[in-house]
């Protein structure tokens, strides 16, 4: 009895500690653009967005300009682009208004060893921990949407 016990404590120590290493990695995942500008896949992406029936979510951060608005300087051109369709948040946030702290969806468009790229959270994982209308709403609905919006930008 006292070695199955330690046995099943080992193995739950084992997968905790692969879950906590493996798990940034798996939240953020990261797209290669086919253009190649940070401005011309931004302004690709904003296009796909409306396109698919979402919307640019205010305006299209570029982080350099406010890195230096501070004094600091930041070579790497990054941008950061707002999106958000109505009608999920509202789902969202009517059933499980603590989510809207993570409103509205948000990509990162940069370069990083010779590639423009887009990083976005993993909905579809999101959606399997949070669970319940979110894991209706973001891991089925937004995912699904999100790949036919990276579609007409990525290689």
């Amino acid at each position: 009895m006292k070695k199955t016990v330690l046995t099943f404590l080992a193995g739950a120590i084992v997968m905790a500690f692969g879950i906590v290493t493996m798990m940034p990695s798996m939240m953020i995942v990261e797209h290669e653009s086919k253009y190649s500008t940070v401005d011309e896949t931004t302004n690709a992406l904003a296009d796909s967005i409306k396109a698919n029936g979402w919307s640019v979510a205010g305006k299209i951060r570029n982080m350099n300009k406010t890195i230096q608005k501070h004094g600091l300087d930041f070579s790497r051109e990054v941008r950061i682009i707002e999106l958000c369709k109505a009608e999920y948040a509202k789902d969202m946030i009517a059933t499980n208004p603590e989510i809207s702290t993570m409103m509205p969806c948000a990509w990162g468009v940069y370069e990083k060893n010779g590639k423009i790229l887009i990083s976005a959270m993993n909905m579809g994982l999101m959606g399997k921990i949070f669970g319940g209308n979110i894991a209706k709403v973001v891991g089925k609905s937004v995912a699904a949407d999100e790949h036919n919006i990276l579609k007409a930008v990525i290689k």
